[in-house]
């Protein structure tokens, strides 16, 4: 075990993507005491992680001509392909037995697709989506669901389990962004379930806080409902989980239940409210914004 350790700390890491969930990460693996190589296009955040310790790379294709493990944390599979086959993509500058991790929650189906163009390029893909939001990325605390060869896993996991601390190597490559798309499904129904119990408490004129003290220890209570509750009543919806990403999640779960012929309707109609939602300018409200559908559709006096 002792030898593992130490060849991982001697490995060479690059961290790509570094937005809300990513720069946290990346933080702790510096704070752990690896070396990092950083990028993103914002270059603010770029520096913020520099000033931690890490040096940065010039674009994607530089940090992974210097890693041997590069981490992907990005909002969409289109910025997974660019970052990887795109103009100085990984692929430009990554060398026969490299592996990419990639963290993004993206469709299973792209996830695949990337790694058999990396397979005939002598590269490793593991998909590895995280659930817990922006707190248990500070933490260290996320859950990580991944898909991929094990001998890979086994290779990466003492990296992981620096950023989380329930990591499940579910399946093949694919495994792992399955599992998110039905982690997405439980979180934002819950949130939808959570929203509507709320409006159907305020209009009955109970009061809130005492509602939901009384229901969070009982079968109700959720990790949603605690994390969540506090946005709604406090009226602070600063995205930890955005609405417009949590949209592109279950957009993803749609098509993915449509080559399954499954019809998923509680999640198509959380779909719509999100949808909604981002018309009215509110792309950037965390999830719990949602309870803002229920208040437009359903209030008689004010907000709840």
């Amino acid at each position: 075990m002792k030898a593992l350790l130490q060849e991982v700390f001697n490995m060479r890491i690059g961290f790509i993507g570094l937005g809300i969930m990513g720069k946290p990460m990346a933080a702790n693996l510096l704070n752990a005491g690896y070396d990092l190589i950083v990028f993103d296009v914002n270059e603010r955040a770029t520096e913020e992680v520099k000033d931690l310790g890490a040096s940065t790379g010039v674009h994607a294709a530089h940090v992974a001509k210097e890693s041997d493990v590069i981490f992907t944390m990005l909002p969409k599979g289109e910025h997974v392909k660019s970052v990887l086959f795109g103009e100085n993509g990984i692929i430009e500058g990554a060398g026969a037995g490299t592996t990419v991790v990639d963290m993004s929650s993206i469709s299973p189906v792209d996830t695949r697709a990337f790694a058999d163009q990396l397979e005939d390029k002598g590269l490793s893909l593991i998909d590895a989506p995280v659930s817990g939001g922006e707190p248990r990325a500070i933490d260290g605390t996320l859950s990580f669901m991944v898909g991929g060869r094990k001998e890979k896993f086994e290779e990466v996991i003492p990296l992981l389990e620096v950023m989380g601390e329930n990591i499940v190597l579910v399946g093949e490559v694919g495994s792992g962004t399955t599992a998110k798309l039905a982690n997405q499904v439980m979180v934002n129904v819950n949130i939808a379930a959570m929203s509507e119990a709320f409006t159907l408490a305020a209009k009955s004129g109970i009061d809130l806080e005492k509602m939901y003290e009384a229901v969070r220890g009982g079968l109700a209570g959720s990790a949603v409902l605690d994390a969540k509750t506090p946005l709604v009543l406090e009226r602070k919806f600063k995205a930890g989980g955005r609405i417009d990403i949590n949209a592109k999640d279950l957009t993803n779960v749609i098509g993915t239940a449509e080559e399954l012929d499954l019809d998923l309707p509680l999640s198509q109609q959380v779909l719509h409210m999100f949808e909604r939602l981002i018309e009215e300018g509110k792309a950037g409200d965390d999830h719990a914004g949602l309870i803002q559908y229920y208040e437009k559709q359903f209030q008689t006096n004010g907000t709840l």
